[in-house]
């Protein structure tokens, strides 16, 4: 990883949101969305709009890697999605590496439209060894096994707390 070269990134580019990464186009395609798709609004999905901002940022830092031994992956995503986007407008996106780690780099970016800033974004990606990488994926392809749904392998961690429904409320409670 070239900390300096990455210490160095700024970009500014237009992007045309397309018809088919609205909201209702995306939820229609999804088993758990198709029943209400159609309610939904005819705007740039936010789905649509991580992976937008994230794949500039990955662009941009995988020019600074050895592409034959590191690959560059999402970390962390935090984003306030501030305002509708319809299809056809036209997206400016501008950002920057605000922070540098060892083998992370954490971009700030921002999009706006014609009228308003609509989005404001950090971004941490890490640059990790393509064959680690590659030898987790293996592992867990390797032990795909079809489990009951709810399960969590290794109980729940991290920032979201395990959730249980009472069959009286039907209220999440906290376990």
């Amino acid at each position: 990883m070239n900390h300096q070269g990455i210490s160095e990134i700024f970009f500014e580019e237009t992007y045309s949101v397309p018809p088919e990464q609205t909201a209702r186009a995306l939820f229609s395609r999804l088993p758990h969305g198709s029943d209400y798709a159609e309610r939904l609004i005819e705007c740039l999905a936010t789905g649509y709009l991580v992976a937008v901002v994230e794949s500039i940022c990955i662009r941009e830092m995988q020019r600074h890697v050895d592409a034959a031994s590191e690959v560059v992956v999402g970390r962390i995503v935090q984003m306030e999605h501030k305002g509708p986007i319809p299809p056809g407008s036209s997206l400016k996106l501008r950002g920057w590496v605000e922070r540098l780690g060892e083998r992370s780099a954490t971009f700030c970016v921002q999009a706006s439209d014609a009228h308003e800033v609509v989005c404001e974004s950090s971004v941490t990606l890490v640059a990790v060894q393509r064959a680690l990488m590659e030898s987790r994926i293996a592992a867990k392809v390797g032990a795909l096994v079809v489990s009951p749904v709810g399960d969590f392998v290794g109980g729940a961690r991290g920032r979201c707390a395990a959730r249980v429904l009472t069959s009286s409320s039907r209220e999440p409670e906290t376990s």
